[in-house]
């Protein structure tokens, strides 16, 4: 294996793969209704990588660091191919970690057992408000919580816990669901991972205003049950943690607006449609799906990615300026993969 690093010198450790860029809600920060409210929107099925096409990327990229594989989408559980997927990523030389992000709504206990048998190994599940009326404002399709937090314990009986559950917290649309959702999942080992709103795509309306500060939320669980900080559990962690004083466990908090961590970004990003990406924010990629489609061989495609991640300067959230324009382009959140 070759390490490789960029010209930040950030390893190459993660890959993040879109299994599709569907989904069944209509979030308004991600997919808003309004404006995708038709297939017309999303890739042809023909373009999406293969199940073959998917671990020949993740075979190429073990040889360069990657250990750690992230499904994400659109929602990656509309894939049919899901769980052979999962079985062959886990029989791959060097990729020790596979975990998956859902919505949860089609998370049965059946196929979280599935999942786990093909070799998934963590599991994170959004879920916004507890209020039944907000949380199914917020997925634009009227789903309400229970059914989420059924796939969390489905995912926790199949023993893909302890699940973390992800809030993106938009001022105005769910700030005031902070502490109950701290409060509805402290005792249970669970992590509740707060997420500042972020400016992905060029759809959800993205404004300053609305963000709230990792350190507001912070403060605001704070004053109910003190926290205390945690060291970061490896190199290049997104989420900074926090433990709570009486044992309850713990929350995350991810910044990337406030608080950015471009310097320890050691994450990669497939598309969907085989675009190699190297910045959530990204605009444009290499189209492995096509190098792949045409035949180029693997040593060559190896060289080819060395030389893509050894020219990486991306650090968009260290350099965000809301005063001044923002990019004319950016990738949407369901194509990039979250």
């Amino acid at each position: 294996m070759a390490e490789v690093r960029d010209q930040l010198n950030r390893p190459l450790r993660d890959l993040r793969i879109s299994l599709t860029d569907r989904c069944n809600f209509r979030c308004g920060y991600c997919m808003p209704k309004e404006i995708f409210g038709t297939p017309t929107h999303f890739m042809p099925r023909e373009d999406a990588m293969t199940r073959e096409e998917i671990v020949a990327v993740v075979r190429l990229m073990s040889q360069l660091g990657v250990h750690k594989i992230r499904l994400t989408g659109g929602e990656p559980l509309l894939r049919q191919d899901i769980a052979p997927l999962i079985a062959d990523m886990a029989e791959v030389y060097g990729i020790d970690d596979i975990a998956l992000t859902t919505n949860g709504s089609m998370l049965t206990l059946a196929l979280a057992k599935g999942l786990k048998a093909a070799g998934l190994g963590r599991i994170t599940v959004s879920l916004d408000s507890l209020d039944a009326e907000r949380f199914g404002r917020i997925n634009g399709v009227g789903v309400r919580p229970a059914k989420v937090l059924a796939a969390i314990d489905h995912a926790a009986e199949a023993g893909l816990g302890p699940v973390k559950i992800n809030v993106v917290v938009k001022r105005g649309m769910n700030d005031q669901d902070i502490v109950p959702l701290a409060e509805r999942f402290r005792f249970t080992g669970h992590i509740v991972r707060f997420i500042e709103f972020m400016d992905v795509g060029m759809s959800n309306r993205w404004s300053l205003e609305d963000v709230v500060p990792a350190a507001e939320i912070l403060q605001t669980i704070s004053q109910r049950w003190p926290l205390h900080p945690v060291e970061a559990a490896y190199y290049g962690e997104v989420a900074s943690r926090y433990a709570y004083d009486d044992g309850a466990g713990e929350i995350g908090l991810i910044a990337s607006v406030t608080q950015p961590f471009c310097g320890s970004c050691t994450r990669a990003r497939l598309s969907a449609d085989g675009r190699l990406l190297l910045c959530l924010f990204a605009d444009h990629g290499v189209n492995l799906r096509d190098l792949l489609r045409q035949g180029v061989a693997a040593d060559a495609l190896l060289e080819r990615v060395t030389q893509i991640w050894g020219a990486r300067g991306d650090r968009y959230s260290e350099l965000r300026d809301p005063r001044k324009s923002q990019p004319a382009k950016r990738l949407e959140m369901f194509q990039i993969g979250g």
